[in-house]
């Protein structure tokens, strides 16, 4: 047990955890041991997660992995035949408990709401499949949802896979340039758009996005738009279709029966060059492994509530849609930002809609922790089971405020880390086990993790690269139309390893603490650190509300880190407080492995779901191309940091 570990489950609450309810079947009390067993025999062990999830198939599989094509290329269920949108839907629609249950709860920008229950989704559903298919989409066509979050959102998903067709989802804040990107690496057929969303009481217009990212990719047939801002204006654009128009068919639409290996989502991350990287997921992949880490991880059970705070062209979004709905949950579907109108406004959305799994990113809780958590406790809360965390890793701070404040030594905060192309997690916080700030306490099942140094050995209380012996299901299926990419990225660096780009400790306990992504790694005199270790020292000071560090050239220690720091609205920036700050971190770190400089900015660069972006940081202060910035919240900020820095360091 863990000296640092703040949560404990009691032996009772082990027991009623679905996990719990798993290992037992399997023949197992202690979770170290079943998690070996579920990477010593992965086919033994996914065919029990299908099982324990009553994943329903259309026709049963004959065999569980296949590894004929070698560990890259694994085939899932050999033979079996499902679809994403019955897992997610239909299967509850027979189910006479669980049809008139709420499966969609959406609040607007402004808190307006609009609930579907399963027979609801399921029947607007069979109007958009129905209108797809009359505008000639056929299985296999790709079509780019570039949506915000919005009801049709999610019905254009599940009518889509219902078809055999794939998604793209593209995050909503982007511009044409980023959407051409995407829809030409796609070679889209359909792009489904909206005129606009609102979001801290603007409008965001996307149509118009959408129309110029249109003049440079042909393969689109047919935009269909959703009028959310209420004012259809006709486009001169003869390929254009309202929504509303295209939903005239009610009947049911005979959902496609998919093979466990054909494609259902192509979903692109951000390349620091060149075009983005398509993650190919599969019917049998990304909507298992998300139950899976969902229900079985995080305990999601039939009737809970489910809300993430993401997008949709994130992977959190779909993770939302199938993590909840395959396990029989309520998800909630989110326009507008959490601290607006008002800092409570996330909390308000918690006891509004009696959501049990909340999902956060650990620079939006810095950022609500500035407000004091008096807007939390202002609101019943009572409803919460689990607070999910994903996105960076945590500073020590941020994470006890979050546990200790709001949620008073009492909810378990489950870590969360993995990626796009896992289809979920690697690492996290199983609740049969003690939970301690900013760690991970466990692989997940079924989850090979190593952790290795520069010679691939196998290291523990020492910074190593954070690496997967096993293949699993959800694992991508390659980048679609780039397979060289995608071993170049993942698998060149040792035989049969998949090498994930994270720096990460495991310690004798058990216990893995992430630091970084080994992009962002800093290298000061010879040692290895992650920014995260040092971001954490920083806003250790109570100045501090958040910090991103950098590395830069530097012509002794090789690199030395750089320290861009967002303070509290009650301090000024004075040159006493950024002394008085680099003499915390000296004290902290040493002299060595402190920032050379501190630098004040108003923000750092984010993400729309919160995600500190270092290599905008980096890039814009050395001034270096940037690479892909199109996921940004707010561009703005590098040209400030572009500022502060130098065109030539020594």
């Amino acid at each position: 047990m863990a000296q640092h570990a703040v949560w404990f489950p009691s032996e009772e609450y082990k027991q009623q955890t679905r996990l719990y309810h798993l290992m037992t079947k399997c023949g197992f009390t202690d979770y170290d041991a079943f998690q070996e067993r579920t990477v010593d025999h992965i086919d033994w062990f996914w065919d029990k997660a299908v099982k324990e999830l009553d994943i329903e198939w259309f026709k049963r599989y004959e065999q569980t992995l296949d590894l004929s094509k070698g560990v890259k290329y694994p085939d899932w269920f050999v033979n079996g035949k499902l679809n994403a949108t019955h897992l997610a839907l239909e299967k509850w629609i027979k189910d006479p408990g669980m049809a008139k249950e709420k499966a969609l709860i959406w609040e607007s920008d402004d808190g307006e709401n609009r609930i579907f229950t399963y027979e609801e989704l399921s029947a607007e559903v069979n109007k958009a499949a129905n209108g797809l298919h009359s505008l000639g989409l056929q299985k296999g066509d790709i079509v780019t949802l570039y949506l915000p979050m919005i009801p049709e959102t999610l019905i254009a998903m599940l009518a889509i896979s219902k078809i055999g067709a794939i998604f793209s989802p593209a995050f909503s804040g982007y511009k044409e340039e980023a959407v051409a990107t995407r829809v030409k690496a796609a070679q889209s057929k359909m792009i489904i758009t909206a005129n606009g969303f609102h979001r801290r009481g603007k409008t965001h217009r996307m149509k118009e996005e959408a129309l110029q990212a249109m003049k440079e990719c042909p393969s689109i047939e047919t935009m269909i738009v959703v009028d959310r801002l209420q004012e259809t204006v006709p486009s001169s654009d003869n390929r254009e279709v309202s929504w509303n128009d295209m939903l005239k068919n009610e009947t049911d639409y005979k959902t496609e029966q998919m093979n466990a290996d054909d494609p259902f989502m192509i979903i692109y991350t951000s390349g620091t060059t060149g075009t983005p990287k398509g993650a190919l997921h599969t019917h049998s992949g990304f909507p298992i492994k998300s139950a899976f880490d969902a229900g079985i991880g995080m305990d999601v059970k039939k009737r809970d509530t489910l809300f993430w705070y993401t997008d949709m062209g994130w992977m959190m979004g779909p993770f939302l849609v199938y993590g909840g709905l395959v396990n029989g949950a309520t998800i909630v579907m989110f326009e507008g930002t959490p601290d607006y109108p008002k800092p409570n406004r996330i909390w308000e959305l918690v006891e509004k809609h009696n959501v049990s799994h909340l999902g956060i990113s650990p620079t939006l809780i810095r950022s609500l922790m500035s407000h004091g958590e008096e807007w939390a406790l202002q609101h019943d809360l009572s409803s919460l089971k689990v607070i999910g965390a994903t996105g960076e890793p945590f500073n020590p701070e941020p994470w006890m405020w979050l546990f200790r404040d709001v949620g008073k030594y009492q909810i378990p905060i489950f870590n969360y880390s993995g990626g796009t192309e896992i289809s979920g997690g690697m690492l996290g916080n199983v609740l049969v086990k003690p939970i301690g700030p900013v760690t991970f306490n466990a692989p997940l099942p079924g989850m090979d993790v190593g952790v290795y140094d520069k010679d691939g050995n196998p290291v523990k209380n020492e910074v190593g690269e954070l690496v997967l012996l096993k293949p699993w299901v959800g694992m991508t299926r390659g980048f679609y139309k780039d397979n060289d990419r995608y071993e170049r990225t993942y698998w060149n660096r040792w035989p049969d390893t998949w090498v994930h780009g994270d720096w990460v400790i495991e310690d004798d306990e058990g216990f893995y603490t992430i630091t970084g992504r080994s992009d962002d790694t800093l290298n000061v005199a010879g040692k290895r650190t992650g920014p995260a270790e040092i971001e954490s020292v920083l806003v250790e000071h109570d100045a501090v509300m958040e910090a991103g560090v950098i590395g830069i050239p530097h012509e002794v220690k090789g690199e030395t880190p750089v320290a861009f720091v967002v303070l509290k609205s009650t301090t000024s920036a004075t040159d006493a407080i950024k002394k008085e700050i680099l003499e915390h971190a000296t004290q902290m770190l040493g002299k060595a492995m402190a920032p050379s400089d501190v630098y004040v900015v108003p923000d750092l660069p984010k993400t729309r779901n919160a995600k500190v972006m270092r290599r905008a940081i980096k890039t814009a202060y050395l001034h270096e191309d940037p690479g892909d910035l199109s996921a940004l919240e707010n561009p703005e900020i590098v040209e400030t940091i572009r500022k502060l820095g130098q065109p030539s360091l020594p």
